[in-house]
Protein backbone atom coordinates (compact mmCIF):
# COMPACT_ATOMS: atom_id res chain seq x y z
CA UNK A 1 0.00 0.00 0.00
CA UNK A 2 1.25 3.59 -0.27
CA UNK A 3 -0.03 4.43 2.93
CA UNK A 4 2.50 3.87 5.88
CA UNK A 5 -0.31 3.20 8.14
CA UNK A 6 -2.12 -0.44 8.43
CA UNK A 7 -5.07 -0.76 6.54
CA UNK A 8 -8.59 0.40 7.98
CA UNK A 9 -10.76 -1.71 10.12
CA UNK A 10 -13.44 -3.70 7.77
CA UNK A 11 -15.76 -1.02 5.84
CA UNK A 12 -18.12 -3.93 4.85
CA UNK A 13 -18.93 -7.47 5.31
CA UNK A 14 -21.34 -9.09 2.73
CA UNK A 15 -20.86 -12.41 1.90
CA UNK A 16 -19.78 -13.38 -2.17
CA UNK A 17 -21.73 -16.16 -3.17
CA UNK A 18 -20.84 -15.70 -6.36
CA UNK A 19 -17.16 -16.67 -5.73
CA UNK A 20 -18.15 -19.76 -4.20
CA UNK A 21 -20.34 -20.97 -6.59
CA UNK A 22 -17.60 -19.94 -9.46
CA UNK A 23 -15.19 -22.22 -7.36
CA UNK A 24 -17.67 -24.96 -7.14
CA UNK A 25 -17.55 -25.18 -10.83
CA UNK A 26 -14.31 -25.15 -11.27
CA UNK A 27 -13.67 -27.55 -8.78
CA UNK A 28 -14.40 -30.38 -11.71
CA UNK A 29 -10.80 -29.58 -13.85
CA UNK A 30 -8.54 -31.13 -11.23
CA UNK A 31 -4.90 -29.12 -12.19
CA UNK A 32 -2.03 -31.56 -12.47
CA UNK A 33 0.38 -29.78 -9.69
CA UNK A 34 -2.22 -30.57 -7.19
CA UNK A 35 -3.60 -34.32 -6.87
CA UNK A 36 -6.09 -35.35 -4.64
CA UNK A 37 -3.72 -36.94 -2.27
CA UNK A 38 -2.06 -33.29 -1.88
CA UNK A 39 -3.88 -32.67 1.37
CA UNK A 40 -2.91 -34.16 4.18
CA UNK A 41 -4.76 -34.64 7.58
CA UNK A 42 -2.40 -33.83 9.90
CA UNK A 43 -1.89 -30.78 12.10
CA UNK A 44 0.77 -29.30 10.58
CA UNK A 45 4.19 -28.10 12.02
CA UNK A 46 3.77 -24.45 12.40
CA UNK A 47 7.08 -22.57 13.66
CA UNK A 48 6.47 -19.47 16.12
CA UNK A 49 7.77 -16.13 16.22
CA UNK A 50 10.43 -17.57 18.53
CA UNK A 51 11.62 -20.46 16.26
CA UNK A 52 12.36 -17.69 13.41
CA UNK A 53 14.18 -14.89 15.38
CA UNK A 54 11.29 -12.58 15.12
CA UNK A 55 11.49 -8.90 16.49
CA UNK A 56 8.97 -7.81 18.97
CA UNK A 57 6.05 -5.86 17.46
CA UNK A 58 6.39 -2.39 18.06
CA UNK A 59 3.49 -2.46 20.11
CA UNK A 60 0.84 -5.05 21.70
CA UNK A 61 -1.30 -6.93 18.99
CA UNK A 62 -4.68 -6.42 19.18
CA UNK A 63 -6.71 -9.43 20.36
CA UNK A 64 -9.66 -9.71 19.07
CA UNK A 65 -12.96 -11.33 21.45
CA UNK A 66 -14.42 -12.77 18.19
CA UNK A 67 -12.94 -15.60 15.86
CA UNK A 68 -12.36 -15.12 12.09
CA UNK A 69 -15.44 -15.82 9.47
CA UNK A 70 -13.08 -16.98 6.62
CA UNK A 71 -9.04 -17.36 5.86
CA UNK A 72 -7.86 -15.49 2.77
CA UNK A 73 -4.69 -16.88 0.85
CA UNK A 74 -2.29 -14.62 -0.88
CA UNK A 75 1.26 -14.85 -2.36
CA UNK A 76 4.22 -12.85 -1.82
CA UNK A 77 4.95 -12.84 -5.57
CA UNK A 78 8.69 -12.92 -4.86
CA UNK A 79 10.96 -15.36 -6.41
CA UNK A 80 9.99 -19.13 -7.26
CA UNK A 81 13.60 -20.15 -5.74
CA UNK A 82 14.16 -23.79 -5.72
CA UNK A 83 16.05 -23.05 -1.97
CA UNK A 84 13.33 -25.14 0.32
CA UNK A 85 15.23 -25.13 3.01
CA UNK A 86 14.36 -24.71 6.53
CA UNK A 87 16.83 -21.58 7.08
CA UNK A 88 15.15 -20.17 3.79
CA UNK A 89 11.89 -19.96 4.96
CA UNK A 90 13.44 -17.94 8.28
CA UNK A 91 14.48 -15.56 6.39
CA UNK A 92 11.90 -14.86 4.48
CA UNK A 93 9.60 -14.58 8.05
CA UNK A 94 12.48 -12.48 9.37
CA UNK A 95 12.43 -10.35 5.63
CA UNK A 96 8.71 -9.86 5.28
CA UNK A 97 8.28 -8.52 9.25
CA UNK A 98 11.56 -5.96 8.59
CA UNK A 99 9.52 -4.75 5.77
CA UNK A 100 6.30 -4.35 7.21
CA UNK A 101 8.07 -2.51 10.39
CA UNK A 102 10.38 -0.41 8.75
CA UNK A 103 8.94 0.07 5.13
CA UNK A 104 5.00 0.28 6.19
CA UNK A 105 5.40 1.66 9.89
CA UNK A 106 3.10 -1.74 10.71
CA UNK A 107 3.73 -2.75 14.04
CA UNK A 108 4.50 -6.39 13.26
CA UNK A 109 4.16 -8.75 9.90
CA UNK A 110 0.97 -8.34 8.50
CA UNK A 111 -0.51 -11.79 7.56
CA UNK A 112 -1.16 -14.29 10.50
CA UNK A 113 0.95 -17.53 8.69
CA UNK A 114 3.44 -17.57 5.83
CA UNK A 115 4.08 -20.89 3.64
CA UNK A 116 7.68 -21.01 2.18
CA UNK A 117 8.10 -23.25 -1.09
CA UNK A 118 9.91 -25.78 1.10
CA UNK A 119 6.57 -25.90 2.92
CA UNK A 120 7.86 -24.54 6.21
CA UNK A 121 5.23 -22.85 7.89
CA UNK A 122 6.01 -20.10 10.18
CA UNK A 123 3.89 -17.59 12.48
CA UNK A 124 3.66 -14.37 10.85
CA UNK A 125 2.00 -11.44 13.51
CA UNK A 126 2.93 -12.55 16.96
CA UNK A 127 0.37 -14.53 18.83
CA UNK A 128 -1.62 -15.92 15.79
CA UNK A 129 -0.25 -19.23 16.77
CA UNK A 130 -1.56 -19.38 20.43
CA UNK A 131 -4.93 -17.92 19.38
CA UNK A 132 -4.96 -21.04 16.88
CA UNK A 133 -4.45 -22.99 18.87
CA UNK A 134 -7.25 -21.79 21.86
CA UNK A 135 -9.95 -21.59 18.56
CA UNK A 136 -11.81 -19.01 20.19
CA UNK A 137 -10.12 -15.34 19.48
CA UNK A 138 -8.12 -14.03 16.23
CA UNK A 139 -5.46 -11.11 15.95
CA UNK A 140 -6.27 -8.32 14.34
CA UNK A 141 -3.98 -8.57 11.21
CA UNK A 142 -2.77 -6.41 7.97
CA UNK A 143 -3.27 -8.47 5.21
CA UNK A 144 -6.36 -7.76 3.11
CA UNK A 145 -8.12 -3.95 3.62
CA UNK A 146 -11.61 -4.28 4.88
CA UNK A 147 -10.86 -8.20 6.05
CA UNK A 148 -8.34 -7.42 8.98
CA UNK A 149 -10.76 -7.92 11.87
CA UNK A 150 -12.46 -11.11 10.25
CA UNK A 151 -9.94 -13.02 8.46
CA UNK A 152 -6.88 -15.44 8.80
CA UNK A 153 -4.08 -14.26 6.49
CA UNK A 154 -1.86 -16.81 4.98
CA UNK A 155 0.95 -15.37 2.60
CA UNK A 156 2.71 -18.16 0.00
CA UNK A 157 6.21 -17.53 -0.91
CA UNK A 158 6.56 -17.39 -4.88
CA UNK A 159 4.68 -15.93 -7.69
CA UNK A 160 1.82 -17.65 -9.11
CA UNK A 161 0.48 -15.77 -12.28
CA UNK A 162 1.48 -17.91 -14.41
CA UNK A 163 2.85 -21.04 -12.30
CA UNK A 164 1.29 -23.29 -10.15
CA UNK A 165 3.07 -23.74 -6.22
CA UNK A 166 5.25 -26.65 -5.51
CA UNK A 167 2.83 -30.02 -4.27
CA UNK A 168 4.81 -29.93 -1.37
CA UNK A 169 3.65 -26.09 -0.79
CA UNK A 170 0.01 -26.69 -1.91
CA UNK A 171 0.25 -29.92 0.84
CA UNK A 172 1.02 -27.46 3.37
CA UNK A 173 -1.50 -24.85 2.67
CA UNK A 174 -4.24 -27.68 2.78
CA UNK A 175 -3.25 -28.89 6.02
CA UNK A 176 -3.24 -25.42 7.79
CA UNK A 177 -6.18 -24.54 5.75
CA UNK A 178 -7.89 -27.93 7.45
CA UNK A 179 -6.06 -27.11 10.70
CA UNK A 180 -7.61 -23.36 10.65
CA UNK A 181 -11.41 -24.71 9.74
CA UNK A 182 -11.15 -27.11 12.08
CA UNK A 183 -9.90 -24.90 14.99
CA UNK A 184 -12.42 -21.89 14.46
CA UNK A 185 -15.25 -24.40 13.15
CA UNK A 186 -15.14 -22.62 9.43
CA UNK A 187 -16.81 -24.42 6.51
CA UNK A 188 -14.14 -24.80 4.06
CA UNK A 189 -16.47 -22.59 1.55
CA UNK A 190 -15.10 -19.78 3.50
CA UNK A 191 -11.36 -20.17 1.72
CA UNK A 192 -10.86 -16.82 -0.31
CA UNK A 193 -8.34 -15.41 -2.27
CA UNK A 194 -6.80 -11.70 -1.73
CA UNK A 195 -8.58 -10.46 -5.28
CA UNK A 196 -11.85 -11.49 -4.07
CA UNK A 197 -11.79 -8.33 -1.33
CA UNK A 198 -9.15 -6.15 -2.87
CA UNK A 199 -8.46 -4.52 -6.57
CA UNK A 200 -4.83 -6.84 -6.98
CA UNK A 201 -3.69 -9.68 -8.59
CA UNK A 202 -2.95 -11.74 -5.79
CA UNK A 203 -2.79 -14.66 -5.40
CA UNK A 204 -1.91 -14.81 -8.50
CA UNK A 205 -3.84 -16.84 -11.59
CA UNK A 206 -2.58 -20.03 -11.12
CA UNK A 207 -2.74 -19.75 -7.23
CA UNK A 208 -6.16 -18.70 -7.73
CA UNK A 209 -7.60 -21.08 -9.76
CA UNK A 210 -6.47 -23.93 -7.47
CA UNK A 211 -8.43 -22.45 -4.56
CA UNK A 212 -11.74 -24.65 -5.72
CA UNK A 213 -9.99 -27.58 -5.70
CA UNK A 214 -8.39 -26.56 -1.73
CA UNK A 215 -11.71 -26.06 -0.70
CA UNK A 216 -12.29 -29.52 -2.13
CA UNK A 217 -9.05 -30.86 -0.27
CA UNK A 218 -9.58 -29.11 2.67
CA UNK A 219 -13.89 -30.82 2.84
CA UNK A 220 -12.70 -34.11 1.91
CA UNK A 221 -9.96 -33.74 5.02
CA UNK A 222 -12.75 -32.56 7.33
CA UNK A 223 -15.15 -35.11 6.35
CA UNK A 224 -17.78 -32.83 5.51
CA UNK A 225 -19.41 -31.68 2.56
CA UNK A 226 -19.16 -28.50 -0.22
CA UNK A 227 -22.72 -28.34 0.34
CA UNK A 228 -23.40 -27.34 -3.32
CA UNK A 229 -27.10 -25.77 -2.88
CA UNK A 230 -25.69 -23.13 -0.69
CA UNK A 231 -24.61 -21.83 -4.15
CA UNK A 232 -27.36 -23.09 -5.95
CA UNK A 233 -30.45 -20.36 -7.39
CA UNK A 234 -30.97 -17.33 -5.50
CA UNK A 235 -29.13 -13.37 -7.10
CA UNK A 236 -25.59 -13.71 -7.13
CA UNK A 237 -23.98 -11.17 -5.04
CA UNK A 238 -20.45 -10.00 -4.88
CA UNK A 239 -17.93 -8.53 -2.20
CA UNK A 240 -17.88 -4.38 -1.95
CA UNK A 241 -14.45 -4.38 -2.73
CA UNK A 242 -11.72 -1.66 -1.70
CA UNK A 243 -11.25 0.33 -3.96
CA UNK A 244 -7.54 1.98 -3.12
CA UNK A 245 -4.48 0.39 -3.38
CA UNK A 246 -4.02 -3.14 -1.66
CA UNK A 247 -0.42 -4.39 -2.40
CA UNK A 248 1.90 -4.06 0.55
CA UNK A 249 4.78 -6.53 -0.41
CA UNK A 250 6.40 -4.93 -3.83
CA UNK A 251 8.67 -7.88 -4.95
CA UNK A 252 11.97 -5.98 -5.36
CA UNK A 253 11.55 -4.41 -1.53
CA UNK A 254 11.12 -7.47 -0.43
CA UNK A 255 13.62 -8.95 -2.25
CA UNK A 256 16.20 -6.84 -0.39
CA UNK A 257 15.06 -7.04 2.84
CA UNK A 258 15.29 -10.97 1.88
CA UNK A 259 18.74 -10.23 0.61
CA UNK A 260 19.45 -8.25 4.45
CA UNK A 261 17.85 -11.14 6.28
CA UNK A 262 19.87 -14.11 4.30
CA UNK A 263 23.59 -12.16 5.11
CA UNK A 264 23.02 -11.98 8.56
CA UNK A 265 22.77 -15.63 9.57
CA UNK A 266 25.19 -16.51 6.77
Amino acid sequence: MSSSAEPPLPLFTRRTVLTGALGLGAATVLPSAAPASAAVNTVPQIFGCAAWGARPSSEPVTILSTPPERIIVHHTATSNVEDYTQQRAFALARAIQDYHMDTQGWIDTGQHFTISRGAFVTEGRHQSLAELNAGARQVRSAHCVGQNTVAVGIENEGTYTSVEPPARQYAALAALCTHICSQYGLPPSEIYGHRDFNNTACPGDRLYALLPRLRQDVALQLGVPLLDELWQGGEDEQWDRWPGASEFLPPDALERALGRALGRQA
